[in-house]
């Protein structure tokens, strides 16, 4: 009973401890490179354009919607102003200037209103919480205010 014992014992240091194989693979691995999407994600269907969520078509006219754009500043002021700058200076999240230059209205709304998934899940949000040191908290934005936002962020990088 005791070789048992003795044998399950060193097994199941063996199994807790591993192998070590997997050791040499992460250090040879790039952690910042992007993967493929059905790694990444776990969904053959991810477009690192639109991120993780439900957003994955929003029409954006060429001109700015005026009265979204201020709906979206009042948002602003509520729940995001205290960790994100209207310019580039980062103060706990990124700051907003050219954002819609750099991100699509879907990825954008996506992080938003899916903040969670998109940090568990997009390479891109990942990539952003390694410079941030800092998960965004998840707002409970409604897709509405999330809309509202963007065309405040649009307003923010000179669209008229």
């Amino acid at each position: 009973m005791k070789k048992i014992a003795v044998f399950f014992g060193i097994s199941l240091i063996i199994a807790a401890c591993g192998g070590g194989a997997d050791k040499d693979t992460k250090a040879t691995t790039d952690p910042y490179a992007v993967k493929p999407a059905e790694s990444s994600t776990g969904n053959p269907s991810y477009d690192p354009n639109r991120g993780v969520g439900k957003f994955t078509k929003v029409e954006v006219g060429a001109s700015l919607d005026a009265a979204m754009a201020a709906n979206g500043e009042k948002t602003y002021g509520v729940k995001c102003s205290s960790c994100h700058k209207l310019t580039e200076e980062k103060l706990v999240g990124p700051g907003w200037k050219g954002v819609t230059s750099r991100r699509a209205a879907e990825w954008i709304m996506n992080f938003a209103t899916n903040t969670d998934e998109m940090l568990n899940k997009d390479p891109q949000a990942q990539a952003q919480l390694e410079i941030c040191l800092v998960r965004m908290p998840n707002q409970n934005l409604t897709d509405d205010d999330a809309r509202a936002l963007y065309e405040f962020m649009r307003k923010n990088d000179g669209v008229k």
